[in-house]
């Protein structure tokens, strides 16, 4: 099997020393990262062949694993070694070898992924050194799962007409991604899109290329949200909703609606009477606030008179709740 992954490793690189293209080879890169984690002695018969394949293979390997502080590629077990060795062959391969990695992020945008937002799209644009080969890179993540990285995508930046997306800072949505693809690594056997481990590597490079990234950043969704209803406690009310969404203040489903107002609320949430009454506006205008959603208003509507009961059914609340409300 390694015979064949070599063989098939350098008549690629072959190509690709011919095709001159940085992206092209970072691609092949992306994907030849995962199969090299599965067969060690592939990297080994590459540092051993010392021909020009075999020395683009290892640059562009060392390209789409750079270095980063808090996770030095020397100290990975496999790919390692091996890297340093990819960065020293550059020097030695043709001009437009060295511009592989060497990137400047021109935009960045973020947004739902579709209608509920069970899934977000953080999306960063790139171009070369030399003005060539502009690309995007499209992160999928995952909200109802925890914000875990599910598919990354490299297009052309017309995709982008496709998606409904708006601009955001570059270091934000870099740090949005890298959150989310170390959220999918701390989860065994998460799942993801079949063809996310081919563009991995070259995702979080591109990720870390952008200056400055804002780790675990919040949603401005909440800090724009102005349309609190003249009624007493709706502040309250509308804190016990943030507290809720969380990080997540994206996805907002009739489902999610439910939750809210028949079990959470009921389980987590101290409130005084006057806040309980409030509450079905805030969620109303809240939903109005991601849009037209007709499905969920008739499904707040259908959940919200049974809200005062359900709050005052002790049985329903957690150990937390009830240990705070006899603190009170």
């Amino acid at each position: 099997m390694s015979t064949t992954a070599f063989d098939t490793t350098i008549s690629q690189a072959r190509d690709l020393l011919r095709w001159r293209s940085p992206l092209r080879t970072e691609l092949w890169a992306a994907r030849l990262t995962t199969e090299a984690r599965a067969d060690e002695t592939l990297l080994q018969q590459l540092a051993r062949d010392g021909g020009a394949e075999a020395r683009l293979a290892l640059a562009a390997l060392a390209a789409v694993n750079p270095e980063e502080p808090a996770t030095a590629p020397e100290d990975d077990d496999v790919l390692g070694p091996h890297l340093r060795a990819g960065r020293e062959a550059i020097g030695s391969l043709p001009g437009w070898v060295a511009r592989m990695g060497q990137v400047t992020c021109e935009g960045a945008w973020y947004g739902k992924a579709d209608r509920y937002g069970e899934q977000t799209l953080a999306a960063l644009s790139f171009r070369y050194g030399n003005g060539k080969e502009p690309h995007l890179l499209v992160v999928g993540i995952d909200q109802v799962h925890g914000g875990l990285a599910v598919d990354a995508v490299v297009e052309e930046l017309k995709f982008l007409d496709d998606l409904d997306l708006a601009p955001t800072d570059a270091g934000v949505a870099a740090g949005r991604i890298l959150d989310a693809f170390e959220l999918t690594d701390l989860v065994m056997g998460a799942e993801v899109a079949p063809t996310l481990p081919a563009v991995r590597a070259l995702a979080l490079s591109r990720a870390h290329a952008v200056p400055h990234p804002v780790r675990h950043a919040g949603d401005d969704l909440v800090a724009h949200f102005h349309d609190l209803p003249d009624e007493p406690a709706a502040r309250e009310a509308f804190e016990a909703l943030v507290d809720f969404l969380g990080d997540r203040p994206l996805w907002w489903s009739p489902a999610r609606a439910s939750q809210f107002l028949t079990a959470w609320l009921p389980r987590e949430a101290l409130l005084s009477d006057e806040a309980i009454a409030a509450m079905p506006e805030v969620v109303r205008r809240w939903t109005r606030h991601h849009g037209e959603h007709p499905e969920i208003l008739r499904r707040i509507d259908a959940d919200a008179p049974g809200l005062p009961l359900l709050m005052a059914d002790d049985s329903l609340a957690s150990v937390n709740k009830r240990i705070s409300r006899h603190r009170a």
